[in-house]
């Protein structure tokens, strides 16, 4: 039995991964962290302030982006096999993930928890150095934190290192029109109520338009990825990892 720990508990991530792990007969929640629910009761366990009192196995970080890097060092500090859900890990960031997380403890930073997410990615980097330009238009609920998603920032990522890149042949007449640069990859951001998450990897010769698209109807897609992740983090060499593939 895995005793699971889930960090940001109250998010809406968090509150599908503890769902999904109460109901799994290999998982047990053990310990739910976040100081601003101190005390309050989630998945049968006390919500804490102390990241001393969790006792785990694996840990699920999925707390907001602002105080996740003080997190994640102190379950580095404890040695607590880590899962990272929390979005906007951009190269700069898992730089900084990198230079304070030992290698004796693995930790798997996930842009996206959802199977089908993982393939869309990896089709795209496949696809890339195939095709002269590639943009991606990520869409997302109104209330999310960070522009881009982390999905977005993994997959532009991944395309870059496959060889792809977006053109640049036009000019800019109001800042930002055409989408941020990711490592030379444009992403577009959109913002809207009612979605969860959808995202287009577009690629284009001339001549043709292959696009490479992902719909999220619930967050139950990304508790899915998550206990697989949770089952498998430990298997991992201690260090830092990035992507559900690690452990697909």
């Amino acid at each position: 039995m895995i005793r699971l720990a889930i960090s940001g508990a109250g998010g809406k991530l968090a509150d599908a991964v503890a769902s999904a792990a109460v109901a799994a007969a290999d998982i047990t929640p053990t310990a739910m962290f976040n100081p601003l629910l101190a005390g309050e009761t989630v998945a049968g366990c006390v919500v804490v302030a102390d990241p001393s009192r969790v006792d785990a196995d694996v840990l699920v970080e999925a707390a907001p982006t602002p105080v996740v890097m003080e997190n994640l060092r102190a379950w580095a500090d404890m040695g607590l096999p880590t899962v990272v859900g929390t979005s906007g890990f951009t190269p700069d960031r898992l730089a900084e993930l990198e230079s304070f997380w030992g290698d004796e403890t693995s930790c798997l930073v996930v842009p996206n928890f959802s199977i089908g997410a993982v393939l869309m990615m990896r089709f795209a980097a496949e696809a890339a150095p195939r095709f002269e330009a590639v943009e991606i238009v990520e869409r997302h609920h109104a209330d999310k934190a960070d522009a881009p998603s982390g999905t977005a920032l993994a997959s532009a990522m991944g395309v870059a290192s496959a060889g792809g890149a977006s053109s640049e042949a036009s000019e800019e007449l109001v800042a930002g029109a055409r989408g941020a640069a990711v490592e030379g990859v444009r992403v577009h951001a959109l913002r809207l109520p009612g979605l969860i998450s959808q995202q287009e990897v577009a690629l284009s010769n001339a001549g043709e338009v292959l696009s490479i698209e992902h719909l999220s109807t619930s967050y139950q897609s990304f508790a899915s990825g998550a206990l697989h992740a949770v089952r498998h983090v430990r298997d991992l060499p201690g260090g830092v990892h990035l992507g559900l593939d690690a452990v697909l």
